[in-house]
């Protein structure tokens, strides 16, 4: 976050720069909080609608893509990424 910023402006910064979308932020889903050098990051995940843009990656991404349930299963996450999605009722009931 930039000094001054509400969560809700910099979900919607961090999403342009990060993928090039522009979204509609809803409802705080969970948090987490993640060590960082001499500290922790405090890090609140909201629910987003897509409302413009085109899906690409970011300067500090080589892919950026859509994924089903079936391909998110697949793929190598951040520790704890699905744990806590689940837990906040974010991904399809199998």
């Amino acid at each position: 976050m930039e000094p001054g910023e509400t969560d809700s402006e910099a979900v919607k910064r961090e999403l342009r720069e990060e993928t090039g979308l522009s979204v509609t932020v809803g409802r705080l889903v969970g948090s987490v909080t993640r060590p960082f050098r001499d500290g922790v990051f405090l890090i609140f995940d909201y629910e987003c609608q897509v409302r413009s843009g085109v899906l690409r990656p970011g300067d500090d991404a080589s892919d950026v893509r859509w994924v089903d349930s079936a391909m998110l299963a697949t793929l190598e996450l951040t520790e704890g990424l699905h744990e806590a999605l689940k837990g906040w009722n974010c991904l399809p009931k199998a």
